[in-house]
């Protein structure tokens, strides 16, 4: 397929860590557009739990089954990271209402920023809409013994024992 014609978007954030909402806005931008970049983003303000290379790597394996899913880490803003792989459009997932108030603000910042870079935004799955990486972390370092079956209703299969193991350290 022409350059031209492939529909590529990024879809960025901390992914720390992964969860089942996440990989819903995965699977379902990879049956929108024919190219999907998923961006792990450092912040150097932040100390998250994962490393970058350890997200990247748990995004590659909750994504493996799709062949037009690419994952990268990278530092800056989303919208120069975007640009870089070539993606005419970010990809985010809105969960709340309070969610849609701060992602309208950051699109509007994003286009003065990057005009020619559209934002589309995906309602997450009802299932999914409470999913945070804040109540996941508090569950696996709270719930001890029952985090791994409690777990598997958030995250997907391949991250439950990183998550847990994180919180035995």
């Amino acid at each position: 397929m022409p350059e031209s014609t492939v529909r590529c978007a990024a879809y960025v954030g901390s992914f720390d860590p992964p969860t089942l909402g996440h990989l819903d806005v995965i699977q379902r931008g990879a049956r929108l557009f024919d190219r999907l970049i998923v961006g792990i983003g450092i912040n150097p303000d932040k100390e998250p739990l994962f490393s970058p290379e350890e997200r990247v790597q748990l995004v590659e394996l909750m994504a493996a089954d799709l062949p037009n899913v690419e994952v990268r880490s990278f530092h800056g803003l989303s919208v120069t990271f975007a640009e870089d792989c070539g993606a005419g459009v970010l990809l985010r997932g809105v969960r709340t209402v309070s969610d849609i108030e701060l992602e309208f603000t950051m699109a509007l910042t994003n286009h003065t920023l990057t005009p020619s870079l559209e934002t589309v935004f995906l309602m997450s799955s009802e299932k999914y809409s409470h999913i945070s990486s804040t109540l996941i972390k508090q569950i696996a370092k709270m719930g001890r013994e029952k985090s791994q079956s409690s777990l598997a209703s958030f995250v997907p299969g391949c991250v439950i024992k990183p998550l847990i193991e994180k919180f035995r350290a």
